[in-house]
């Protein structure tokens, strides 16, 4: 099932995010710029992004500490600093067109609404991805384009893309993600075994993937075809 919202990317959250913690994503932002996050347009996303929509009402007063927190069905919503420094990473200028692997809560779909032109979003296990579509629809964005399905298999339909973030770690980069990003475009995703990743950046130059670490991380394993089994 795809479901598309059509319209301008960069669209400020509306009034429907709650008066009450305002203050506490200044400070989250705060934080971030305290942990080295630079990037202006990055800081500005997360200024506009609602996380307590995205996790449970019974941890909601924990949605702006910079720590991970349970989504369900085995997944977690990431540390805002994770999002934040690999964001940052991908440099964007606000013309791309970018693939997410993995929706999970859709934060981070959102906070990508903020920083490119048009983000397409997949998302294999269908309870998160109903969860994700109201959360997104609360924030008011209008540039997100979401899929249900393997994400080791890419959207190929609306390829080639500029940058594509995945969000679960692999034991390679999957054949179609690479054939999918376009010459030039940013390919950041967790490679290793289950227990510890690197996290990597790869550039694609004359139809190469150059590599490049980041850091040490520990992600959920990316279930699929071209990922690890069920």
């Amino acid at each position: 099932m795809v479901e598309t919202v059509v319209g301008s990317a960069r669209t400020p959250v509306s009034g429907n995010t709650s008066v009450e913690f305002r203050g506490p994503r200044r400070r989250l932002v705060e934080t971030l710029q305290e942990n080295g996050i630079r990037d202006l347009s990055v800081l500005r996303a997360f200024e506009l992004t609602p996380r307590h929509l995205f996790v449970p009402t019974g941890v909601a007063h924990r949605a702006y500490e910079d720590s991970p927190l349970p989504i369900g069905s085995g997944q977690t919503i990431s540390q805002p600093s994770v999002h934040a420094r690999y964001l940052q990473e991908i440099g964007f200028t606000g013309d791309e067109r970018v693939l997410e692997i993995g929706t999970g809560s859709g934060y981070q779909t959102v906070l990508l609404a903020h920083l490119a032109r048009q983000v397409f979003s997949m998302e294999r296990i269908g309870a998160l991805l109903d969860r994700a579509r109201e959360a997104i629809r609360s924030s008011d964005v209008h540039n997100v384009s979401l899929l249900a399905g393997d994400g080791t298999m890419g959207w190929v339909q609306f390829a080639p893309y500029d940058a594509i973030l995945v969000s679960a770690a692999a034991p390679a980069v999957p054949p179609p993600l690479a054939e999918q990003l376009g010459e030039g475009g940013r390919l950041l995703i967790p490679v290793g075994d289950q227990e510890i990743q690197k996290l990597r950046v790869y550039v694609k130059r004359n139809g190469v993937l150059e590599a490049r670490d980041i850091a040490d991380v520990r992600f959920v394993p990316l279930v699929g075809r071209y990922g690890w089994p069920e």
